[in-house]
């Protein structure tokens, strides 16, 4: 009898150690992953809240202040100076050897932003140039163009700069990638290129009038250099 009472002590403890190491077995298995959604798809995330009035008319503020900054920038550029010289192939109302209003001529060109422009006789037959000059010979880097409300600023196709001598170099070619800048009232077509070995007192604008359909309108030009 003793003997049975050592022995089943003896199981009893076997047992109870083997229930002890599956416990512990199991605790050391991380548990299992959830399944994803049938079809392998997870829920979509909620749409991004609407702006609110106010936001929309921050937002709208905050681009006119951007633009302001920029044109500012470019109207008080010590580098950059202002077209002295202007005439244009052609001009809005000279059909037929008719004389144009002054209001449209390229002589309107001629100095600062002042709201007076040329506008062009073609709206989307062949190309039209303006060709501008400069007081001051420089090493030239940029030249930029007012459109008035954007009319051309995608049209233009070709700058070339003219030295001393009158020898015109083409410093870009290709196709206009400014847009209407709708920030404020007038867009402004930037052109950067290498700085010119040679002194630039003129730039011959190039435009393409079948790229942007419509009569083609310039305020002022800047050439920017040293």
């Amino acid at each position: 009898m003793k003997r049975l009472l050592t022995l089943a002590l003896i199981i009893s403890c076997g047992t109870f150690a083997a229930c002890g190491k599956k416990a512990d077995h199991a605790a050391s298995i991380p548990a299992p992953t959830p399944a994803a959604p049938a079809g392998g798809q997870e829920k979509p995330a909620a749409p991004p809240a609407e702006p609110s009035e106010d936001d929309a008319e921050r937002a709208k503020k905050q681009a006119a202040m951007d633009y302001a900054t920029m044109e500012d920038t470019y109207l008080n550029d010590p580098r950059a100076q202002w077209a002295s010289t202007a005439k244009a192939s052609s001009t809005f109302g000279d059909t037929g050897g008719a004389t144009p209003s002054e209001g449209n001529v390229a002589t309107n060109v001629i100095g600062a932003v002042d709201e007076k422009s040329w506008t062009n006789n073609n709206q989307d037959v062949g190309f039209d140039r303006l060709q501008v000059g400069f007081a001051k010979p420089v090493s030239a880097t940029e030249v930029r163009i007012v459109f008035p409300s954007g009319a051309g600023a995608e049209a233009v196709s070709k700058l070339e700069l003219a030295d001393e001598k009158g020898s015109w170099t083409t410093v870009w070619s290709g196709l206009s990638t400014q847009k209407r800048d709708s920030r404020g009232g007038r867009t402004w077509y930037v052109q950067k290129f290498d700085k010119t070995a040679f002194k630039a007192n003129a730039v011959q604008i190039t435009i393409a009038n079948n790229v942007q359909r419509g009569y083609k309108v310039v305020d002022a030009v800047q050439l920017v250099g040293e």
